[in-house]
């Protein structure tokens, strides 16, 4: 064999042994990273167990509202904003409306809206919540995250005797 011959060959068997060990401690690399994230992810799931029952108990007093009946995009970037849209709540002169935004939950935002009609001689507020899970960022990182409506539900205060006091249960 020439020599030009013998240095091609170690040349190339030099470059097959550095991409094997490469994809090696590439591959060994995403495994740990896997099972790190999976652990992260049960632990999540656990927190979002505990918090459900939390929020399950909470929604007892709202009438759950299909997501199906919303005429609207459920995903977006603002969750006050899908939660008006979705709920289909136009402002006029005569409805008060108080919006309020919690996020118990990095992932998680409620979307508390009440609304008063002003001309009616029962000012009767109608609360409704929105619940939001966030599912990622847009096209880059610096971006606000998106949000997608999970559940909804709305229920009606009643007045006491006429008065303008308000019952702690709800009309419906």
């Amino acid at each position: 064999m020439s020599a030009k011959l013998k240095i091609f060959l170690v040349l190339i068997l030099g470059i097959f042994a550095t991409t094997f060990v490469a994809g090696m401690y590439i591959i060994k690399q995403w495994d740990s990273h896997r099972l790190s994230t999976d652990k992260n992810q049960e632990q999540i799931k656990a927190n979002n167990i505990s918090n459900n029952k939390l929020v399950d108990s909470s929604r007892s007093k709202y009438k759950k509202i299909p997501l199906s009946q919303l005429n609207t995009v459920l995903k977006g970037t603002d969750p006050a904003a899908l939660a008006i849209n979705a709920l289909n709540t136009t402002q006029s002169k005569e409805i008060s409306r108080k919006v309020e935004v919690v996020y118990p939950q990095p992932n998680q935002a409620m979307v508390t809206i009440t609304e008063t009609n002003l001309a009616s001689s029962e000012q009767t507020p109608v609360k409704y919540r929105v619940e939001l899970t966030s599912f990622g960022r847009s096209l880059f990182v610096n971006s606000p995250s998106l949000w997608q409506i999970v559940w909804a539900g709305s229920y009606e205060q009643c007045l006491v005797d006429g008065s303008n006091n308000l019952s702690t249960t709800t009309c419906r």
